[in-house]
């Protein structure tokens, strides 16, 4: 049986602990970003084709929304420094986070097509994009929904 800690106190250590984790993703996409800016001017850039445009465009794209959305949060806490808005600040960052790492999931398996793409035919570098998004997927909401599963209701309760 979990003893129920006071409403703030679960509140700030919820905050608190999302902030550490948006740390480490901020970070990674933040330097996938950066890398794909690069992209474009280099010289092999004029050679591809118009799917490998696209999926670069598509993947850039990625990238700059996942940023925003993994760097909202912060802008939230800013704007709302000591408004008494933490439930809404908890609540918003973890739907950010949430929709972030699914943005950022899709974005790195595209940027692992488009490296593919380059190297493979586009048969096999379509397949590795799928088998990283299945990893995504599999790593990211199925093995913890398994977990919770097999512990039980109790699992849920716990923070």
């Amino acid at each position: 049986m979990t003893t129920q800690q006071p409403d703030a106190t679960r509140l700030d250590r919820n905050w608190d602990e999302l902030l550490q984790e948006l740390r480490v993703t901020q970070t990674g996409v933040q330097l996938l970003s950066g890398f794909l800016l690069t992209v474009p001017f280099s010289s092999r850039f004029e050679d591809l084709d118009r799917v490998q445009h696209a999926t670069f465009l598509a993947v850039f794209s990625g990238s700059v929304l996942a940023t925003a959305l993994l760097v909202a949060p912060v802008a939230f806490h800013r704007l709302l420094f000591r408004q008494h808005q933490r439930r809404w600040l908890v609540e918003a960052a973890n739907l950010c986070a949430r929709a972030g790492l699914t943005v950022l999931a899709l974005t790195t398996s595209g940027v692992l097509f488009l490296v593919y793409d380059l190297v493979v035919p586009r048969e096999l570098a379509a397949s590795a994009g799928a088998l990283t998004a299945s990893l995504f997927v599999m790593l990211w909401v199925v093995l913890p929904l398994l977990v919770v599963r097999s512990r039980g209701v109790d699992a849920l309760t716990e923070e």
